[in-house]
């Protein structure tokens, strides 16, 4: 893997401030990562050190093995979930939702 990017989704993961919340996918987005599989991939290799409750599926959900300490770290910092579902509308961090709107418009 090119360290430069691993460190850049590092920086990405670690610029979500507390309170929000991000997806896989904004994360790969912001950090010009191929896929969101490699942010996940490198927050389970390399993200104990980082603020990975802050991470989420594109649907607001954690990962099941996760998903009472993450929940629970989440609600710490006043995002509250609807059971198990963090509303991304609501939460989402303000770059990612930037990065969604700058991006060109499929033509397909």
């Amino acid at each position: 893997m090119d360290e430069k990017l691993h460190e850049r989704v590092r920086e990405v993961v670690e610029s979500v401030p507390p309170g929000s919340v991000a997806s896989y996918g904004d994360i790969a987005a912001v950090a010009g990562a191929p896929s969101p599989r490699l942010v996940g991939r490198i927050l389970a290799e390399d993200g104990h050190d980082l603020p990975w409750h802050r991470i989420l599926r594109a649907d607001g959900t954690p990962a099941s093995h996760l998903q009472e300490e993450q929940l629970e770290r989440l609600r710490a910092e006043g995002v509250l979930a609807d059971g198990n579902r963090v509303n991304m509308r609501q939460y989402r961090w303000a770059e990612a939702a930037q990065q969604e709107d700058a991006e060109p418009p499929s033509l397909f």
